[in-house]
């Protein structure tokens, strides 16, 4: 979707896909009983993982410029503290 670049915000739709993958996978983690491969790792570890990323991608995808989707006046703030 982002490389064919098919409308204007296709970046921004491409990338709040991957993230809903990722919150999909940690339900799908949670859900599943039989892992296979998976199951040298704990299952609350991939939960964690893939929950924080996967909502930090769709934030930061409803967040970026230009035009934002999703405006969060603090996070502004703190940018403007750190940046001058």
């Amino acid at each position: 979707m982002v490389g064919a670049d098919a409308f204007p915000q296709s970046f921004r739709v491409g990338a709040i896909l991957v993230g809903v993958a990722l919150l999909l996978g940690a339900v799908m983690r949670r859900t599943v009983p039989s892992v296979g491969m998976l199951a040298v790792r704990s299952r609350f570890t991939d939960m964690i993982t893939y929950g924080v990323m996967g909502g930090l991608i769709v934030l930061l995808a409803l967040m970026v410029q230009p035009g934002p989707w999703l405006r969060i006046p603090f996070l502004e703030d703190v940018l403007h503290l750190t940046v001058t």
